[in-house]
Protein backbone atom coordinates (compact mmCIF):
# COMPACT_ATOMS: atom_id res chain seq x y z
CA UNK A 1 0.00 0.00 0.00
CA UNK A 2 2.87 2.09 0.74
CA UNK A 3 4.02 2.54 -2.95
CA UNK A 4 0.38 3.36 -4.22
CA UNK A 5 0.16 6.24 -1.33
CA UNK A 6 3.71 7.31 -2.67
CA UNK A 7 2.86 7.63 -6.09
CA UNK A 8 -0.39 9.24 -5.20
CA UNK A 9 1.65 12.44 -3.53
CA UNK A 10 4.24 12.20 -6.69
CA UNK A 11 1.43 12.53 -8.88
CA UNK A 12 -0.21 15.04 -6.93
CA UNK A 13 3.27 17.27 -7.21
CA UNK A 14 3.25 16.28 -10.73
CA UNK A 15 -0.24 17.29 -11.39
CA UNK A 16 0.40 20.99 -9.72
CA UNK A 17 4.00 21.24 -11.90
CA UNK A 18 1.21 20.56 -14.79
CA UNK A 19 -1.05 22.65 -14.17
CA UNK A 20 2.04 25.72 -13.91
CA UNK A 21 3.09 24.63 -16.93
CA UNK A 22 0.18 25.12 -18.39
CA UNK A 23 -0.69 28.34 -16.97
CA UNK A 24 2.70 29.45 -19.33
CA UNK A 25 2.92 27.07 -21.63
CA UNK A 26 1.99 27.17 -24.69
CA UNK A 27 2.58 30.68 -24.63
CA UNK A 28 -0.47 32.80 -23.26
CA UNK A 29 -1.47 36.09 -25.51
CA UNK A 30 0.64 39.24 -24.01
CA UNK A 31 2.53 36.73 -21.84
CA UNK A 32 -0.03 36.62 -19.12
CA UNK A 33 0.39 33.68 -16.65
CA UNK A 34 -2.84 31.96 -15.01
CA UNK A 35 -3.04 32.00 -11.50
CA UNK A 36 -3.74 29.02 -9.48
CA UNK A 37 -7.58 28.68 -10.01
CA UNK A 38 -10.38 25.90 -9.92
CA UNK A 39 -8.45 24.11 -13.07
CA UNK A 40 -5.42 23.44 -10.28
CA UNK A 41 -7.22 20.99 -7.85
CA UNK A 42 -8.78 19.48 -10.71
CA UNK A 43 -5.51 18.43 -12.30
CA UNK A 44 -3.74 17.80 -8.89
CA UNK A 45 -6.16 15.21 -8.53
CA UNK A 46 -5.58 13.82 -11.90
CA UNK A 47 -2.17 13.05 -11.15
CA UNK A 48 -2.60 12.24 -8.05
CA UNK A 49 -5.33 9.19 -9.34
CA UNK A 50 -3.46 7.77 -12.48
CA UNK A 51 -0.41 7.11 -11.06
CA UNK A 52 -2.15 5.19 -7.89
CA UNK A 53 -3.93 3.15 -9.91
CA UNK A 54 -0.70 2.48 -12.09
CA UNK A 55 0.92 1.35 -9.04
CA UNK A 56 -1.87 -0.06 -7.65
CA UNK A 57 -2.35 -2.63 -11.16
CA UNK A 58 1.06 -2.94 -12.17
CA UNK A 59 3.64 -2.37 -9.55
CA UNK A 60 5.09 -6.29 -9.89
CA UNK A 61 5.83 -5.48 -13.52
CA UNK A 62 8.45 -3.01 -13.96
CA UNK A 63 8.63 -2.75 -17.23
CA UNK A 64 4.72 -2.21 -18.00
CA UNK A 65 5.27 0.23 -14.87
CA UNK A 66 7.85 2.53 -16.45
CA UNK A 67 6.17 2.04 -20.43
CA UNK A 68 2.97 3.11 -19.01
CA UNK A 69 4.16 5.95 -16.35
CA UNK A 70 5.36 8.14 -18.98
CA UNK A 71 2.33 7.92 -20.86
CA UNK A 72 0.29 8.77 -17.46
CA UNK A 73 2.61 11.55 -16.56
CA UNK A 74 1.86 13.06 -20.32
CA UNK A 75 -1.88 12.78 -20.51
CA UNK A 76 -1.55 14.12 -17.02
CA UNK A 77 -0.18 17.56 -18.71
CA UNK A 78 -2.23 17.36 -21.82
CA UNK A 79 -5.08 17.48 -18.74
CA UNK A 80 -3.79 20.60 -17.98
CA UNK A 81 -3.21 22.36 -21.23
CA UNK A 82 -6.56 21.55 -22.78
CA UNK A 83 -8.02 22.49 -19.40
CA UNK A 84 -5.86 25.90 -19.54
CA UNK A 85 -5.79 26.82 -23.43
CA UNK A 86 -8.20 24.40 -25.25
CA UNK A 87 -5.33 22.57 -26.26
CA UNK A 88 -3.53 19.39 -26.43
CA UNK A 89 -0.08 20.53 -28.00
CA UNK A 90 0.79 18.57 -31.15
CA UNK A 91 4.37 18.41 -29.54
CA UNK A 92 3.21 15.51 -27.06
CA UNK A 93 0.46 14.20 -28.83
CA UNK A 94 1.74 12.99 -31.85
CA UNK A 95 5.22 11.43 -30.50
CA UNK A 96 2.66 9.09 -28.77
CA UNK A 97 2.28 7.44 -31.68
CA UNK A 98 5.58 6.69 -32.09
CA UNK A 99 6.04 5.83 -28.53
CA UNK A 100 3.23 2.76 -28.50
CA UNK A 101 5.09 1.22 -31.63
CA UNK A 102 8.14 1.17 -29.40
CA UNK A 103 6.51 -0.38 -26.42
CA UNK A 104 4.91 -2.78 -28.71
CA UNK A 105 8.32 -3.85 -30.34
CA UNK A 106 10.22 -4.18 -26.76
CA UNK A 107 7.08 -6.13 -26.11
CA UNK A 108 5.87 -4.20 -22.62
CA UNK A 109 2.79 -2.99 -23.49
CA UNK A 110 0.18 -5.30 -21.59
CA UNK A 111 -2.89 -4.37 -23.93
CA UNK A 112 -1.35 -4.92 -27.46
CA UNK A 113 0.99 -7.91 -27.75
CA UNK A 114 0.04 -9.20 -31.22
CA UNK A 115 0.33 -7.87 -34.86
CA UNK A 116 -3.14 -8.52 -34.80
CA UNK A 117 -3.60 -6.60 -31.77
CA UNK A 118 -1.63 -3.59 -33.62
CA UNK A 119 -3.75 -3.78 -36.92
CA UNK A 120 -6.97 -3.56 -34.75
CA UNK A 121 -5.70 -1.18 -32.64
CA UNK A 122 -4.46 0.92 -35.63
CA UNK A 123 -7.86 0.44 -37.70
CA UNK A 124 -9.76 1.65 -34.29
CA UNK A 125 -7.37 4.69 -33.75
CA UNK A 126 -8.06 5.68 -37.26
CA UNK A 127 -12.13 4.71 -37.48
CA UNK A 128 -13.31 5.89 -34.39
CA UNK A 129 -11.91 9.41 -34.40
CA UNK A 130 -12.82 9.77 -38.11
CA UNK A 131 -16.37 8.80 -37.25
CA UNK A 132 -16.42 11.07 -33.94
CA UNK A 133 -15.31 14.04 -36.49
CA UNK A 134 -17.66 13.51 -38.57
CA UNK A 135 -20.44 13.03 -36.14
CA UNK A 136 -19.45 16.62 -34.93
CA UNK A 137 -19.50 18.46 -37.97
CA UNK A 138 -23.34 19.39 -37.59
CA UNK A 139 -22.54 20.70 -33.98
CA UNK A 140 -19.86 23.56 -35.93
CA UNK A 141 -16.54 23.75 -35.87
CA UNK A 142 -14.51 23.13 -32.87
CA UNK A 143 -17.10 20.37 -31.61
CA UNK A 144 -14.44 18.17 -31.20
CA UNK A 145 -10.56 19.55 -31.44
CA UNK A 146 -8.09 17.83 -34.09
CA UNK A 147 -5.83 17.55 -31.18
CA UNK A 148 -8.38 15.26 -29.63
CA UNK A 149 -8.19 13.03 -32.47
CA UNK A 150 -4.52 12.89 -32.63
CA UNK A 151 -4.71 11.99 -28.80
CA UNK A 152 -7.08 9.04 -29.46
CA UNK A 153 -4.84 7.51 -32.42
CA UNK A 154 -1.90 7.62 -30.03
CA UNK A 155 -3.40 6.34 -27.39
CA UNK A 156 -5.29 3.45 -29.00
CA UNK A 157 -1.89 2.61 -30.56
CA UNK A 158 -1.10 2.02 -26.82
CA UNK A 159 -4.66 0.77 -24.85
CA UNK A 160 -5.74 -1.30 -27.95
CA UNK A 161 -9.03 -1.45 -29.99
CA UNK A 162 -11.30 -2.40 -27.35
CA UNK A 163 -9.86 -0.18 -24.70
CA UNK A 164 -10.28 2.43 -27.41
CA UNK A 165 -13.90 2.47 -27.56
CA UNK A 166 -14.26 2.35 -23.51
CA UNK A 167 -12.21 5.13 -23.50
CA UNK A 168 -14.48 6.99 -25.44
CA UNK A 169 -17.56 6.11 -24.30
CA UNK A 170 -16.38 7.14 -20.68
CA UNK A 171 -15.20 10.33 -21.75
CA UNK A 172 -18.68 11.09 -23.32
CA UNK A 173 -20.46 10.03 -20.23
CA UNK A 174 -18.58 11.99 -17.94
CA UNK A 175 -18.53 15.12 -20.39
CA UNK A 176 -22.10 14.68 -20.52
CA UNK A 177 -22.68 14.49 -16.91
CA UNK A 178 -20.51 17.15 -16.42
CA UNK A 179 -22.40 19.80 -18.84
CA UNK A 180 -25.64 18.76 -17.04
CA UNK A 181 -24.40 19.83 -14.27
CA UNK A 182 -22.52 22.87 -15.27
CA UNK A 183 -25.50 23.91 -16.70
CA UNK A 184 -27.71 22.94 -13.67
CA UNK A 185 -25.52 25.48 -11.98
CA UNK A 186 -25.50 27.59 -14.75
CA UNK A 187 -21.91 28.23 -15.17
CA UNK A 188 -22.20 27.49 -18.41
CA UNK A 189 -25.02 27.79 -21.14
CA UNK A 190 -25.93 25.42 -23.95
CA UNK A 191 -23.67 27.20 -26.34
CA UNK A 192 -20.72 27.53 -24.33
CA UNK A 193 -17.77 25.54 -25.63
CA UNK A 194 -16.47 22.91 -23.31
CA UNK A 195 -13.04 20.96 -24.09
CA UNK A 196 -13.29 17.34 -24.70
CA UNK A 197 -10.06 16.56 -24.34
CA UNK A 198 -10.05 16.41 -20.53
CA UNK A 199 -12.80 13.75 -20.24
CA UNK A 200 -11.12 11.67 -23.44
CA UNK A 201 -8.28 11.50 -21.17
CA UNK A 202 -10.00 10.65 -17.89
CA UNK A 203 -11.59 8.01 -20.48
CA UNK A 204 -8.05 6.67 -21.29
CA UNK A 205 -6.75 6.40 -17.46
CA UNK A 206 -10.14 4.44 -16.91
CA UNK A 207 -9.36 2.39 -19.66
CA UNK A 208 -6.20 1.64 -19.10
CA UNK A 209 -5.95 0.86 -15.76
CA UNK A 210 -9.15 -0.19 -14.18
CA UNK A 211 -10.80 -1.82 -16.51
CA UNK A 212 -9.95 -5.65 -16.69
CA UNK A 213 -6.83 -6.93 -18.72
CA UNK A 214 -8.74 -9.33 -21.18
Amino acid sequence: MIPVVVAAIVGALWGFAADRIAARWPAHEGGLVRPVDWRTPAVVAVGAIGPALLVLRFEDDPATLAFLGALVLALVLLFATDLDQRLLPDVITLPLVGYALVGFVLAVGPFVRTPGDLMWAAIAGVALPGFLFVVSIPFGAGAIGIGDLKLLLGAGLVMGAARLGVAIAVGAVAAAVAIVVLVALRRITLKSYVPYGPFLIMGALWAMLAQPIG
